[in-house]
């Protein structure tokens, strides 16, 4: 059902202030109308969740990860109305939102299975030595605990796995966070279809009714309230730098001031080296292409930047690219505002006097579509002007002629924090390489060889972060499972009676977690 509703707590209810959503692909003005979140629902919402925390925080791994499965299991029965209402709301095909879908639902079981395991908890105990000397060693127990409730802002480029039962939802809730989730305005009813799911969920697992709420809504000063509210202790977002930013600023000047995790802005370096160039420049030409225009360019992990040496095998290399993208149709943008935004920034570059036009895609005859761009330049304006590495979120990259391997490393150096780098090359360019591996890991949260940045998997070993402003916070990730630390902080117990202890950390293991027993592993029993 979507009705346009604030979903506080177990309850749903309507709001004065009312806001549409739009069908990218054709202009129209979808229904219903939707609330738009006041200060007085974020107040109840956020009283809501702190009253929810303690009985929530301290729900034991097996209750935990069967209400993570139990919201995946309900988003897989909506059926095909999400991806319907999903594909009005954002113009993206049915198979993307298919498998957006099925990664969102993935997330979840993922975070089920790593609360079952509990080595997220990171128990630890050294017992006590009273016989020790010169002095006695007191009984010390270490344990990871949730920091309270969270905020979560909806993503607009992914309406499912980032958004309401996202990642980062689905690592707080893991975390034993009750979450507060700010829809994003573009996709109000996909949003609202995912987070009556959640709400179902907490009903079915009977959790107090503050562990989920859903606020939608379209102003700024929405985001503000939540992340203010002194009852909130962290904030996962996913968006621009200056949304991003704001949200730090807000938070940071709180009496209490809290994390705000948020992935913001990158561009995404590929450097394609010499011998790979020389024997497989057409190729990549093509790839690049192909990963450029991919959902029109709409991934935080987008090329947005190309390294190689100058001479005829990069000659080749842009040929081939400007040949790919002439030929490559327009893709519908996520909204109007982000296909104003990527044409504003297209024209910067066209319009930019050190730089080239490579080559544009096709023009179409529908209403916010991206016309795909690709600009070159030298190493040398590009290092002049930090203008040219600015983030176009969107089909549009810039390849730069590098002098040498050298001058690559000198970019790389002088590059804002990005999420991800990509290696093109053979195995006569492993020496280059690895002078370049260790200027890139200080630049960058995943480097990868012979592929393309678009496509992130989700799984125990990834990393999707980077040093600022990729992340505003390089210590983390938002996807993978190392995505719970940030909504745990460890505490330690001295001397406390087993029944004051926490479950994990009692004598009998009362959870079944794995620990480590001075200093040795103990199995766990799960």
């Amino acid at each position: 059902m979507i009705d346009g509703a604030l979903l506080i707590g177990g309850e749903a209810r309507q709001a004065a202030q009312r806001f549409t959503a739009v069908n990218p692909a054709s202009g129209e003005t979808l229904t219903p109308d939707f609330s738009s979140a006041g200060n007085d629902a974020v107040d109840e919402a956020c009283a809501l969740a702190e009253a929810a925390f303690p009985t929530y925080a301290a729900t034991d791994p097996k209750t935990r990860a069967a209400f993570l499965e139990a919201i995946a299991q309900n988003i897989l029965d909506i059926g095909d109305d999400l991806i319907v209402r999903a594909m009005s709301e954002s113009g993206l095909p049915r198979a993307r939102l298919e498998g957006e879908r099925g990664r969102t639902v993935g997330q979840l079981k993922l975070f089920a299975g790593v609360v079952r395991q509990g080595d997220f908890l990171d128990a630890t105990i050294d017992p006590a030595m009273p016989g020790r000397a010169p002095l006695p060693r007191p009984d010390l127990r270490r344990i990871n605990l949730a920091i309270g409730p969270v905020a979560v802002f909806g993503a607009s480029n992914f309406p499912l796995a980032f958004s309401v039962a996202g990642g980062d939802t689905a690592s707080a809730l893991a975390a034993g966070c009750p979450v507060v989730v700010k829809g994003h305005p573009a996709h109000p009813g996909t949003g609202e279809l995912v987070a009556r799911a959640i709400q179902k969920a907490v009903a079915d697992a009977g959790l107090p009714a503050g562990v989920f709420s859903y606020l939608p809504g379209e102003t700024n000063e929405l985001g503000g309230a939540l992340v203010a509210d002194p009852r909130i202790q962290a904030v996962g977002f996913t968006g621009s730098r200056g949304g991003g930013l704001a949200l730090v600023r807000i938070a940071s000047e709180r009496k209490e001031p809290i994390p705000v995790y948020a992935e913001m802005s990158s561009i995404n370096p590929v450097v394609i080296l010499p011998a790979a160039l020389a024997a497989r420049g057409e190729a990549l030409g093509k790839e690049f292409v192909a990963s450029l225009t991919m959902g029109a360019g709409q991934f935080c992990t987008n090329p947005g930047l190309v390294l190689a040496i100058d001479g005829p095998d990069l000659d080749t290399f842009v040929a081939a690219a400007a040949a790919a993208l002439n030929e490559s149709a327009p893709i519908t943008m996520l909204s109007p505002g982000i296909h104003a935004s990527f044409e504003q920034g297209v024209d910067a570059l066209a319009s930019h006097e050190a730089v080239r036009t490579v080559a544009r895609g096709k023009v179409g005859e529908g209403v916010n579509q991206a016309v795909g761009a690709v600009f070159e330049t030298t190493a040398g304006a590009f290092l002049a002007d930090a203008a040219l590495s600015h983030e176009v979120f969107g089909s549009s990259s810039v390849v730069v002629r590098c002098r040498d391997v050298a001058e690559i490393a000198k970019v790389i150096a002088g590059l804002e924090g990005q999420l991800t780098a990509t290696l093109q090359m053979d195995p006569a360019d492993e020496a280059d390489a690895a002078t370049l591996v260790p200027v890139l890991a200080r630049r960058v949260g995943r480097i990868l060889a012979n592929g393309w940045p678009t496509g992130v998997e989700v799984a125990p070993a990834m990393v999707h972060g980077g040093p600022f402003p990729a992340t505003s916070d390089g210590r983390t990730t938002s996807v993978g499972t190392l995505a719970i630390a940030r909504f745990l902080r460890p505490v330690c117990f001295q001397n406390l009676a087993p029944a004051l202890l926490p479950k994990g950390l009692g004598d009998d293991n009362a959870w079944g977690v794995s620990r480590r027993i001075d200093g040795k592993r103990e199995a766990s029993a799960t």
